[in-house]
């Protein structure tokens, strides 16, 4: 008996969209270093990275040995063959042809294949931790000569600054969630920078890799980026308009016309947009570039913050009363000093609470203890400010309205060719490209932490992992398309109710007690069967297709 599981359905979806007769057209084969293709050897390591099973590659063939290789990998393959020697070469020979245009190409026979145009690419970074020092403290202009990143410490998104890291860049589409373009960095570079030059460099590589996969077809490219605050710079938003690319993206608080604009929100001037969100539209120019803003309040924001804000602004008004008190203990020599500390108090301390009924008093101080007589005069006299500190009943409102709110921005000026809502939803859409970051994060997804024994082989490890991401990605749009298009065809969820859009990660639950069973005598073999194989688990078979069905045979 043989486990079997949901690797067919990644085997299947791995073929149908020709990755492995892509890299064995693109890369020579070398068959005195290994005894499978590289593109056999890439479809084993998609299929331990969704196997969640945590296997490094150095235990790959302990992760096949109770796996039917032949009928996964093809004929022939045994698990011994898939060993750390043979895939770390593979890695070798896929980081020589180059991980980001060699994904590049692969993304795009896919999207092609499932019938997508990735013209909307969601942008965005992670990291991952690394086990070693690797090229850490080798300086940056010889790892730029050799074309390497360097693997060392930088912000970390795992909370772990003191170990070294990689970051992955991706552009994600819009349609199917299919990761279009890749790219492995150091672990210091900055966002703002990496964004900059991906959109200056690399997404012309992603047009060029459409193009090859249809060269007698106009290449329908990415049209339009969907990114974070950190693009929001004057060398990105310049790179965009040279590339001719549409882009919306949220802006930092930290413009001064974006404070200005947060600062100054009226709920009274806030017009309805959709459900839970409500907006006013503005237009303005940034950096020599004209724009659309919208600055939209969301009523989730507010319910999510409202005791955060409370919270701060508890501490921030104990702060202000504070420095008050510290204020009135204070002694001035003339009522005039005291006035002016009073009024540069007002101006610099106070942001949310009001002095009311504010006075100086004056207090007289007698040479020696005791009552001081009637007749007799002050050694000298002392002024002090006075007054009671009171909160204004609108000013918690007007916080907390101000940090329900948002700014979003596009250069698509044409309300027509894009529409307010559709700006919203698209930014919304950027969860596209965090869902797949927390994919890969994943403790049971190949392996918590990175180690190989070479800074390119980490590369190319990044190009795979991302394969993984693709193939998962394709194989829970095609489960769903095809489950819409048959009337009263469903799986069914977690509480056994139908659904027709199932996660690609609920369908593998789904199939995690399946085995192949080899009845046989000796080396002859009888029959092979399929054992605990569910009706539902049938139908959906038969609806993916002869290829889904044939590996569950």
């Amino acid at each position: 008996s043989q486990t079997l599981e949901h690797l067919g359905l990644v085997a299947a979806m791995f073929d149908e969209l020709g990755i492995g007769e892509l890299v064995d057209e693109l890369i020579p084969q070398d068959f005195e270093q290994r005894s499978i293709t590289l593109g056999q050897a890439m479809k084993a390591m998609v299929l331990n990275g969704l196997g969640f099973a945590n296997r490094r590659l150095y235990l790959m063939p302990e992760f096949f040995e109770n796996k039917p290789t032949e009928r996964l990998l093809g004929e022939g393959v045994s698990p011994e063959q898939i060993n750390d020697d043979a895939l770390g070469k593979a890695l070798d020979k896929l980081y020589d042809f180059g991980p980001s245009e060699l994904y590049s190409v692969i993304a795009s026979r896919a999207a092609r294949r499932l019938q997508v145009e990735p013209k909307i690419g969601h942008l965005d970074t992670t990291s991952f931790h690394v086990d070693g020092r690797y090229n850490s403290e080798v300086e940056v202009s010889e790892t730029e000569e050799a074309g390497l990143i360097r693997l060392t410490k930088g912000y970390s998104r795992d909370h772990r600054d003191d170990l070294n890291q990689v970051v992955l860049e991706l552009i994600v589409e819009h349609q199917a969630s299919l990761p279009m373009l890749m790219r492995p960095l150091s672990g210091n570079t900055s966002d703002k920078l990496a964004f900059e030059h991906s959109i200056r460099e690399h997404v012309g590589q992603l047009q060029w890799a459409v193009q090859a996969q249809q060269p007698t077809q106009q290449p329908a490219g990415v049209e339009m980026i969907v990114t974070d605050n950190a693009a929001f710079t004057e060398g990105c938003l310049k790179a965009y308009d040279r590339q001719g690319l549409g882009w919306v993206m949220s802006v930092p608080a930290t413009v001064k016309e974006a404070k200005d604009r947060l600062r100054g929100v009226e709920a009274a001037r806030l017009g309805p947009l959709t459900e839970g969100y409500s907006y006013t539209p503005i237009r303005t120019t940034y950096a020599g570039v004209a724009q659309r803003w919208l600055l939209i309040y969301s009523q989730a924001a507010r319910e999510r913050n409202q005791k955060k804000v409370d919270k701060q602004l508890f501490e921030r008004t104990e702060t202000e009363r504070k420095a008050f008190e510290k204020l009135c203990r204070e002694p001035f020599h003339c009522p005039e000093d005291a006035h002016r500390a009073l009024s540069a108090f007002q101006e610099r301390k106070l942001d949310l609470l009001q002095i009311q009924d504010a006075g100086i008093v004056s207090q007289a101080h007698y040479r020696g203890p005791g009552r001081p007589a009637t007749d007799s005069a002050p050694a000298s006299i002392t002024h002090h400010i006075r007054g009671a500190l009171a909160a204004p009943v609108g000013r918690r409102e007007q916080y907390l309205l101000r940090r329900s709110c948002f700014i979003l921005a596009t250069n698509t000026l044409d309300e027509e060719s894009l529409t307010d809502v559709e700006v919203l939803e698209l930014y919304k859409g950027q969860s596209r490209a965090e869902r797949g970051f927390r994919f890969l994060k994943d403790p049971m997804f190949m392996a918590s932490t990175l180690y190989l024994k070479k800074v390119e082989r980490v590369m190319a490890v990044l190009m795979v992992m991302t394969v993984c991401l693709l193939v998962y990605a394709a194989l829970e749009y095609r489960i769903r398309n095809t489950l819409r298009e048959h009337e009263r065809a469903s799986v069914p969820d977690q509480k056994g109710k139908p659904t027709t859009r199932p996660t690609a990660r609920w369908v593998f639950e789904m199939f995690e007690d399946v085995h192949l069973l080899t009845v046989g005598a000796g080396e002859v073999v009888i029959e092979k069967l399929v054992l605990n194989l569910r009706g539902e688990l049938e139908t959906l078979l038969r609806l993916l297709g002869p290829s889904y069905a044939r590996l569950y045979s």
